[in-house]
């Protein structure tokens, strides 16, 4: 959530504190991941994985917690990569955006794990009111998994072909 913040800050600010802040980001991002594949390695012990698998709401906790390190991954990656620029123009916009629907996540898998521990949110009853029951399994029918592959192939077709410099 301090990322979520230090980018929320950044994408707003060009101040001082801002840019101070953005210095911190990648050494921030990359303990949250490290922290969060802790946590995911911890949250495995907690119970036998047989026990944790055959339960819907501890399969949708281990779904949402490993979608959740891989998107904060990627974030972490492309912030670095990328370094300053991702400040400039409607990048930072979308960097807001991406840390937003990391920020739900990260709040959607808490979420869950507070339900396997005998203490649930208001975030589920939300969850619920958006057509996901927590209680069963996550399903994602074939059709859309190949509309997301067909998608991000597209999106890497279209990065690819944004970076070949231009002849003018």
């Amino acid at each position: 959530m301090t990322a979520t913040l230090v980018i929320a800050l950044r994408a707003f600010s060009d101040g001082p504190l801002a840019r101070a802040t953005d210095r911190a980001l990648v050494p921030l991002l990359s303990l949250g991941v490290v922290s969060s594949i802790a946590a995911f390695a911890v949250g495995l012990m907690v119970w036998p994985l047989e026990a944790t698998f055959s339960s819907p709401l501890g399969r949708n906790h281990v779904l949402a917690a490993a979608w959740t390190v891989a998107y904060w991954t990627l974030l972490l990656v492309t912030r670095w990569l990328q370094g300053a620029a991702i400040w400039v123009g409607m990048t930072r916009w979308v960097m807001l955006g991406l840390a937003g629907v990391g920020g739900l996540l990260l709040a959607i898998t808490g979420s869950i794990g507070g339900h396997l521990m005998g203490t649930p949110t208001a975030a589920s009853q939300a969850l619920r009111l958006m057509g996901w029951e927590i209680y069963t399994t996550y399903y994602v029918p074939d059709a859309t998994l190949a509309l997301i592959v067909a998608s991000a192939i597209g999106l890497v077709a279209l990065g690819v072909w944004g970076r070949r410099p231009r002849i003018a």
